[in-house]
Parts: C-alpha cells; structure tokens; sequence
C-alpha cells in the first residue's frame, strides 16, 4: 500500500502535468490577442494618417 506521501507525489505529478498544456494554451491565447491588438493599432494609425493627407487639397 503507498504511504501518503507517495499519494501525494503522484497526485502533484499528475496535476501538474495536466496543467501545463492549459498553460501553454493561454500563452498562446494572450500572445495572440496581444498581435490582433497592435494589428488594429496599427491599421487604424494608418487610416488616419490617409485621412490626414487626402483632407489636404
């Protein structure tokens, strides 16, 4: 029969196995939301800088 601690050393191995896919898969989630961010940044910079130019007669 295994003791507790063994209980316990199986029980942290596993959820902290479990736990590192969830975790790269939020990484990737935040780098993502990260790159649309300055992606509509920079479209919107850019539809203004257009406006800005093409007001000028």
């Amino acid at each position: 029969m295994p003791t507790a601690k063994q209980l316990a050393d199986t029980g942290y191995k596993t959820s902290s196995t479990s736990t590192m896919p969830l975790t790269a898969y939020g990484g990737y989630l935040c780098s993502a939301q990260a790159y649309h961010y300055f992606q509509r940044r920079s479209s919107k910079r850019q539809a203004a800088e257009e406006q800005k130019t093409s007001g000028v007669p």
